[in-house]
């Protein structure tokens, strides 16, 4: 008896042409057991991953690609895209350091057309293929997968716009699985429900056009109006118009995302047309893997989990995570401020404001997946006399960066930017890590920037923010913190004010965030090598304090140490004090050197960038030494 599987045959998607749609069937159950097995020992993005298998093999049957270009949004959903394209025997080491990445990666493989990450973008990358193609006169055919919340962002309406004005052919596959990360939200995700709901309105608006048009004179004469009557019918059949089409973007009726024939049918029909097309396809997130189904936004990315139970896998008592404790303390200040109120961009749950919701549904808002949206929404209500908390992670807020320049900072208004996943955050990769926070946030007037180094910090800068009123940034990283106990009753800090955590005199460490504890590690091995480092928790990012910087340069070295780039960060800004102060010592700035980080566990990450205690003491021992 053969037990070959039908998966470990193919070795390119050329492999998927030879099978028949039942044998492509099997090989999708393959494919999903391969992602379960794969996922729950390193996790990962397992229900957007499992609800795209089907549309993956339809696409790569009627595609030629890398000839042909399929363009991820989010390569999240492309676990079966990386399982099809010669990736089978790498796939064990998914998302794990020095293994293959969790989204789709250029320099990775020739199939991946561009390093997807953010959510919203591939119909912008889709287009600009496509405008070159008929520019260098070729012949590719571009397909666009996007999911129903990445068409909720901003940047893809832009690109929908253009697409309609610009009519050049390519093609679209709305994902449809009425899930982001959270529960999608806005008018748009009622439209697609009203849609699903809507299988047979193109059937019935042709019908009605075609019997006018034999109906007599009358018929004939309306019937040729052509496509305005054609709107108009569509409008008389369904009140309620499709957004699509009357962009200028051919769309057809909802189909089953899990069929395959239905799914090759579909794409052989329209990919030779001469304008834009968009396949709406329904599909269920998790599809195949029960625990999945049942809960989609735990297993949008979850950490290695037992296959039988759907349950992650335990790890030894730590201290509570950031985002939990953000999030307690946040519904805390609401208990005692009914003007504050939570925002978030379909990061309810990952944000940490579950409970917030809970206790507070009506001054908590889920702004979808649109960014400046939720920031350009923070001024107004900040406008409005409430307190807004946008609570967005690192990465993500980026998208934001003109909102929060001239919506928030520049009328100096009360809205705190509660950053989560700051600095490098692990598996998830280079689109994921964020770095660039300290560097954008602190060059904005205004702006006054804490970088908490434990849970207990955490709470204090909330609670300052909070109280002093104005633009705030707080930025703190992702998973467990010190353990350090979290106050019943939070302290407003002293503005610009750091506080010493270790006294020395060879050395001043200026540290920030959670480089505070890497930087007590480094001191503790520089003693045993002979020399007495003072540490410094920098707190305020900015502005800094002046009088701590003037003591550091009083020592042998001044070393600044941060979670983020180098260039424009914490440590040039101690360096502008010192020129301002007119203050001359020897200087060592450690972060993140000009290059994106890959993906692996943070604390292999960390040791790769020199960032670990032992990187830090090293970098210092031999700046003295020189």
């Amino acid at each position: 008896m053969n037990d070959q599987r039908i998966l470990d045959m193919v070795s390119s998607p050329a492999d998927l042409k030879v099978l028949t749609n039942e044998e492509l069937s099997i090989l999708a159950r393959e494919i999903r057991e391969d992602i379960i097995t794969v996922t729950s020992e390193t996790g990962g993005h397992v229900a957007s991953s499992l609800g795209a298998v089907e549309i993956i093999l339809a696409a790569h049957s009627m595609l030629n690609c890398p000839h042909d270009k399929l363009v991820f949004d989010v390569g999240h959903q492309a676990y079966a895209h990386k399982l099809v394209t010669g990736r089978l025997d790498e796939f064990k080491t998914l998302r794990s350091y020095g293994g293959l990445s969790g989204f789709t990666k250029p320099d990775e493989s020739p199939y991946d057309v561009h390093p997807s990450g953010h959510a919203s973008d591939s119909l912008s990358v889709a287009l600009g293929l496509a405008q070159a193609r008929e520019l260098s006169g070729g012949d590719e055919k571009i397909v666009a997968v996007i999911g129903d919340a990445a068409l909720s962002g901003g940047m893809a309406f832009e690109a929908l716009n253009h697409m309609g004005q610009a009519q050049i052919p390519m093609v679209v596959i709305l994902n449809d699985n009425e899930m982001s990360i959270s529960r999608n939200v806005g008018a748009l995700m009622k439209h697609l429900g009203y849609m699903r709901a809507s299988t047979q309105y193109r059937e019935t608006r042709d019908f009605v056009q075609e019997k006018m048009e034999k109906s007599g004179p009358f018929g004939t004469a309306l019937a040729n109006f052509g496509r305005n009557v054609k709107e108009s019918l569509k409008q008389f059949i369904i009140p309620r118009s499709m957004i699509f089409e009357q962009l200028g973007i051919m769309c057809t009726a909802p189909i089953d995302g899990h069929d395959i024939g239905l799914l090759k049918e579909t794409l052989a029909a329209v990919l030779d047309t001469d304008g834009p097309v968009l396949i709406h396809v329904v599909t269920r997130k998790g599809a195949g893997y029960a625990p999945a189904v049942a809960d989609p936004e735990k297993f949008h990315g979850i950490a290695p989990f037992h296959i039988g139970t759907g349950e992650v896998k335990k790890k030894p008592a730590s201290a509570p995570t950031y985002t939990s404790v953000f999030g307690k303390a946040l519904a805390a200040e609401a208990r005692r401020d009914e003007r504050i109120v939570a925002i978030t961009a379909a990061m309810r749950g990952g944000t940490g404001l579950d409970g917030f919701f809970e206790e507070f549904p009506d001054r908590f808002v889920d702004a979808g997946i649109a960014e400046e949206h939720a920031v350009g929404l923070a001024s107004g209500l900040a406008l409005g006399g409430k307190k807004p908390v946008v609570a967005i992670y690192s990465t993500f807020l980026q998208r934001a960066f003109d909102q929060i320049i001239i919506d928030n900072a520049l009328p100096d208004l009360d809205v705190v930017f509660a950053i989560d996943r700051a600095g490098v955050v692990g598996e998830d990769g280079p689109t994921h890590h964020g770095m660039f926070d300290l560097a954008y946030m602190r060059m904005i007037p205004h702006m006054r920037v804490l970088a908490p180094s434990d849970e207990a910090e955490l709470v204090h800068a909330l609670h300052t923010a909070l109280a002093l009123g104005g633009p705030f940034a707080i930025r703190y990283p992702r998973g467990a913190g010190e353990g350090a106990p979290v106050p019943e009753e939070p302290e407003v800090l002293e503005e610009g004010r750091a506080r010493v955590v270790r006294e020395g005199g060879d050395v001043a460490v200026l540290a920030f965030g959670r480089m505070v504890s890497r930087a007590l590690g480094a001191a503790d091995l520089l003693a045993e090598r002979g020399f007495d480092a003072r540490v410094v928790d920098m707190r305020w990012v900015k502005p800094l304090d002046a009088e701590e910087i003037a003591r550091a340069a009083q020592t042998k070295l001044v070393v600044t140490v941060e979670g983020g780039v180098v260039a424009g960060g914490a440590g040039e800004g101690v360096l502008g004090e010192m020129a301002r102060q007119g203050l001359h010592a020897p200087t060592l700035n450690l972060g993140i050197r000009d290059r994106y980080v890959p993906q692996g566990r943070v604390d292999l990450l960390l040791r790769d960038l020199g960032l670990d205690a032992e990187g830090i003491a090293n970098s210092i021992e031999e700046r003295l030494c020189s």
